[in-house]
């Protein structure tokens, strides 16, 4: 499914065309018999101008569903088509015209009417409850900021539409989420983030325990804020089991098998999800290869993939990581210089380039730690950035301070702490060791 072109002649109605492509994405993926590739990979291709032939071998799939939306006032007009791309054949092809309430039904209807003309069963709807077209637009508007990382808009979108129909389950779980993701990307301290997120993915569970995504929002609040390994892995084994096309809920079980030691159950789960959305996270199955130290097979996938996205920093950051810890400290520091450069940090990418030259590898994690500690100065910073850090110049007593320090904020990256090489150093001490014992973490020394 390709998203649908906006088609108003207004770029600020981009957001329901893009909640529409997500909505008809997400029901055609509850049918089990089809493989339908999710929504963040289609987003790639918006507004592209490239042959549908070419856009389906990269996704590898046979049929694309392209259309567009024009929504003019209450009115919503959609225009749609189902091509066989391997011979550029029109399968099917409909116009539908609603009115915005009519245009809440308008996925599930679509997806039974493709389910059909691709000869395969529909999976019976669910009864679903009445959401009013003004919380429904702005659940739409909600998740437009959170898919662009958003997190502080998307919130405010999520309560007006929960201010709209206090009992609408996705825009609670989407409010949560919002919490959620805000902690585990650093930007605000761990537990009054998820104490939030956990609020409002047991209200939307509780308005509709259906729900695979607040299932997986259960699923990451005790993974990453509670260290309950057993009621994380329950939870998300509840999301997959109610869409397992979930590409997201696929993506974080690999998180809690990795952390338990489950190395190939973890990288098997991880294959999955980057076949369902291989755009979605293009880092994530060469990190999952990074954390089960399978050094070629990391930088082989990360190589691919920064053949098609140069320009981004975490997969040479990744890149650089894998090559030190084989030990070839040349290609690490080129991968580090192309990391800086993607940031515009030319004055670093230098500085890399002239310790490269003298064979020094200090000098990197030097620049490392002072980036970081600027940005501590400014803003909140995970105390494992910092611990990493000082793991990496052998700073051992200031590693385990930091380390204690995270564990009392309940940092969410720590329950990778046995999984991330650098951390190594530390296997033989008693304070470590406690650590792991602390957060029920299986051994992993």
């Amino acid at each position: 499914m390709l998203p649908l072109a906006n088609l108003s002649g207004d770029p600020s109605q981009d957001y329901f065309a893009d909640g529409m492509t997500d909505e008809l994405v997400t029901a055609l993926a509850e049918n089990r018999s089809l493989r339908v590739v999710s929504r963040t990979s289609v987003m790639r291709f918006k507004n592209s101008n490239r042959s549908l032939r070419d856009i389906a071998s990269e996704l590898g799939v046979d049929g694309i569903l392209e259309g567009s939306v024009n929504r003019s006032g209450d009115h919503v007009h959609v225009n749609l088509q189902l091509i066989y791309a391997p011979t550029d054949t029109h399968v099917w092809a409909q116009s539908y015209d609603r009115d915005l309430k009519g245009a809440l039904s308008l996925p599930k209807e679509l997806s039974h009417a493709i389910a059909s003309e691709a000869g395969v069963t529909s999976t019976p709807a669910k009864p679903q409850r009445q959401i009013s077209p003004e919380a429904h637009d702005a659940y739409l508007q909600g998740r437009y900021y959170w898919f662009a990382s958003n997190y502080q808009r998307s919130k405010e979108y999520f309560e007006k539409a929960i201010q709209l129909q206090p009992d609408y389950a996705l825009a609670w779980d989407g409010l949560g989420d919002s919490y959620g993701a805000s902690a585990v990307e650093g930007e605000v301290p761990s537990n009054a983030a998820f104490e939030k997120a956990h609020q409002y993915a047991l209200k939307a569970l509780e308005l509709d325990d259906s729900l695979p995504e607040a299932h997986n929002s259960m699923a990451a609040y005790y993974f990453f804020n509670r260290w309950d390994w057993q009621k994380a892995e329950a939870e998300e084994l509840r999301a997959i089991e109610l869409n397992p096309n979930y590409a997201e809920a696929r993506h974080l079980y690999s998180y809690i098998l990795s952390a338990m030691n489950r190395n190939e159950e973890s990288l098997q789960e991880q294959k999955r999800s980057t076949e369902l959305d291989p755009f979605a996270r293009p880092d994530a199955l060469g990190a999952a290869y990074l954390r089960a130290r399978q050094y070629d097979a990391a930088i082989a996938e990360l190589r691919a993939r920064a053949e098609i996205q140069h320009q981004n920093s975490y997969i040479q950051w990744l890149l650089s990581e894998a090559y030190r810890f084989k030990g070839m400290q040349k290609e690490a520091a080129q991968h580090a210089e192309e990391m800086f450069l993607a940031e515009g940090d030319k004055q670093s990418a230098e500085a890399v380039r002239r310790a490269a030259g003298r064979g020094d590898d200090a000098p990197l994690a030097e620049i490392f730690l002072k980036q970081d500690q600027e940005r501590a100065r400014k803003q909140y910073l995970s105390p494992i950035h910092l611990a990493y850090d000082y793991a990496l110049l052998g700073r051992k007593e200031e590693t385990l301070r930091a380390l204690e320090d995270g564990f009392r904020e309940r940092d969410p990256m720590l329950v990778f702490l046995q999984k991330w090489q650098a951390f190594d150093c530390l296997h033989s001490d008693p304070r470590y060791r406690a650590l792991v014992a602390k957060m029920g973490l299986p051994p992993a020394y």
